[in-house]
């Protein structure tokens, strides 16, 4: 009797091939794994590795009015040495630059091999604020060194820090105001209970209380040539805290003292 030889079913044989692949592919999918592992792991080392030598130098971009180049290497300077290009974290660098309080943001950036690029956005002031600080155009408050604040000429706006915004905006609207009747505003203040009190130029104090201002100042404008001056006094302040009219004050002129000459 013949005997018919062994055949293996083609499906077998796929069967007998994908059971082999299985295993292969899982053991490739965690050596995968554990590479990208172990590069996330390493991955500091390797940018140092990389440096061949610390950033030890800047440029600032632009010409910002407060901020020096002392400024900036002393900011630096808190690093201690920097990293090399790769390795240097540019973020940590712009954070440590905007603590100076009068630097409203800061743009760092890398320039091979071993410089920084820094460029400084600033408050610009537009008044002082309760005398030791400033006011930015936008109502927020900060802060120069004594020796920045130099020549400086400045309104001087006093009142709570969170009434900075609605302060300035009450100036520039008196300001223009007043400046439409030829006179010039030089400070202004808001109390606690919201009276507010302004000071000229010339010297003289308007009392101007709380709510609406606009018709005090048009009162103000009205009376103040008719205001008979004593003799050797001058205006001090005039207070418009009533429904009409207004009471005035005043003080004597400083005496002016002759000096001898040469």
């Amino acid at each position: 009797m013949a005997v018919k030889p062994n055949r293996i079913h083609p499906t077998t044989a796929e069967q007998s091939g994908f059971k082999f692949f299985v295993p292969l592919k899982s053991l490739f999918v965690i050596l995968c794994l554990g590479f990208g592992y172990y590069c996330y792991s390493h991955w500091q080392n390797f940018l140092l590795y990389l440096d061949q030598q610390p950033l030890n130098s800047f440029a600032v971009i632009g010409q910002p009015r407060y901020t020096s180049y002392n400024d900036i290497r002393d900011s630096l300077l808190q690093f201690g040495e920097l990293q090399g290009y790769f390795s240097q974290d540019v973020e940590s660098i712009q954070q440590q630059i905007e603590l100076m309080p009068w630097v409203k943001g800061a743009l760092v950036r890398k320039i091979w091999p071993n410089k920084l690029s820094i460029a400084v956005a600033e408050y610009s002031p537009v008044a002082f604020w309760n005398e030791r600080q400033l006011l930015a155009a936008d109502g927020t408050i900060f802060s120069l060194p004594p020796e920045k604040r130099e020549g400086l000429q400045l309104p001087n706006l006093q009142g709570n820090d969170f009434q900075s915004r609605e302060v300035l905006s009450a100036w520039y609207q008196i300001s223009n105001a007043l400046k439409a009747k030829n006179m010039t505003l030089q400070s202004m203040q808001i109390d606690s209970r919201g009276a507010w009190q302004v000071s000229l130029s010339n010297g003289i104090e308007l009392k101007l209380g709380r709510g609406e201002w606009k018709q005090k100042i048009e009162r103000f404008a009205t009376i103040y040539p008719q205001i008979e001056v004593p003799d050797n006094q001058q205006i001090d302040y005039v207070d418009l805290r009533y429904n009409s009219g207004a009471a005035v004050g005043f003080k004597a002129l400083p005496v002016q003292t002759e000096t001898d000459e040469d």
